[in-house]
């Protein structure tokens, strides 16, 4: 299927109607969520003899980008569950499939989320602060608070990763939680600036246990050149830009509709939108959003395509997440300047979208590890 017949026209009006019902009551996207699942949305990079639409990250991102620019707080939190598809699908691609259960679970109508961030790490991937303490079994008992957990009213399979010290040198434990298992407590703590209806409560682990048969990965501490490490970011960085380049769309245009809106009294009743300046500023953010288009189809058509582009596959990846976030940012600012005091009033769509994008600060990667991997990339590391 393609993405208009999944994402209808008027799907993403009521999605777009209802975004700012949920900012303002700070609550979940309940009834967005139900109607993509049922549309098949949630099952989208399944291949078609699984019930999927057999979508790679090219036609995945599109689609988050499309919805990005509906309702961007939806499209953030289901863009969770579809990262870890999307980790499946390029490590499977790549004759990786540690990750086939998540592809099962997927099919089995399973939502999945991310429990990888926590407060005061720094180190994304390279460290934790949660504890993973091993069973003879095999299994493991996670314990540490895990921060940004979207999707928390719905999801049923967690993935989180823990610090194992048991042994001679630590390593870091990656696997899958049930929701059901005990010692997890999600605390109802999501009351933000923007982003609202994602409901990324914390999660709280307390000797939460993951059985054995779902650890698929133990690796050292530190960077490493694992293939899930690639995965995660590959997927996490591309999909999040996605929801970007489509917020930052529809600040473009906004600042393109609603000059033509306005009438000056000083030029006779003219309207803005043929003042020069005003179309410098709109044409400002229109090139913006002509350099991104760019660069997220030709980043993630690689990604489909499995082309090797070695040491700089990961600038290029933060690259293209930092950049669709400073022009979500970039792009709302100038549709704000250009459309007149009214916007500013809370309840308009502008008003909401710029605390939306201002999200975009705290994903990682942020602007200062970006710019620490591509100086290492064309640089070289520090040196002691």
């Amino acid at each position: 299927m393609t993405i208009d017949q999944v994402l209808g026209t008027d799907m993403l009006e009521g999605f777009r109607a209802r975004a700012g019902g949920y900012d303002e009551q700070n609550t979940f996207c309940t009834q967005d969520f139900a109607e993509l699942a049922d549309a098949g949305y949630l099952r989208a990079m399944l291949p078609e003899s699984r019930g999927g639409f057999g979508w790679g990250m090219e036609t995945m991102t599109a689609a988050q980008r499309l919805l990005g620019s509906h309702a961007p707080a939806t499209a953030l939190a289901v863009n969770m569950h579809h990262v870890w598809c999307g980790v499946a699908t390029l490590l499977a691609a790549r004759g990786d499939h540690r990750l086939d259960m998540v592809l099962d679970w997927v099919q089995a109508g399973e939502v999945m989320a991310f429990g990888v961030s926590e407060a005061g790490n720094d180190q994304v991937l390279f460290d934790s602060v949660t504890r993973a303490v091993p069973a003879a079994d095999g299994s493991y008992a996670f314990t540490g608070t895990k921060i940004f957990t979207s999707l928390a009213p719905v999801w049923t399979r967690l993935g989180v990763f823990g610090k194992d010290e048991s042994g001679q040198e630590p390593k870091l434990v990656h696997g899958f939680l049930h929701r059901d298992a005990p010692g997890i407590e999600i605390p109802q703590n999501w009351n933000t600036l923007g982003m609202r209806a994602t409901q990324s409560n914390s999660t709280i682990l307390t000797g939460a246990p993951v059985a054995a048969e779902h650890i698929h990965s133990t690796l050292p501490v530190g960077p490493v050149p694992d293939l899930l490490v690639f995965g995660i970011f590959a997927s996490f960085l591309s999909l999040t830009a996605s929801v970007y380049v489509g917020l930052a769309e529809r600040g473009m245009q906004l600042a393109a509709a609603n000059p033509a809106r306005r009438k000056s009294l000083k030029n006779d009743g003219r309207t803005y939108d043929q003042d020069p300046d005003i179309r410098w500023q709109v044409a400002n953010a229109g090139m913006e959003i002509l350099r991104l288009d760019a660069m997220l189809r030709m980043t993630t058509r690689d990604l489909d395509d499995l082309v090797d582009h070695g040491g700089s596959w990961f600038p290029r990846l933060v690259t293209l997440r930092t950049a669709a976030g400073d022009a979500a940012r970039s792009c709302i600012d100038v549709a704000a300047k250009v459309s007149g005091g009214g916007q500013y009033f809370r309840g308009s769509e502008l008003e909401r979208l710029y605390r939306d994008a201002l999200a975009s600060l705290y994903h990682p990667s942020d602007a200062e590890s970006a710019h620490s991997t591509v100086a290492s990339w064309l640089l070289g590391p520090v040196r002691e």
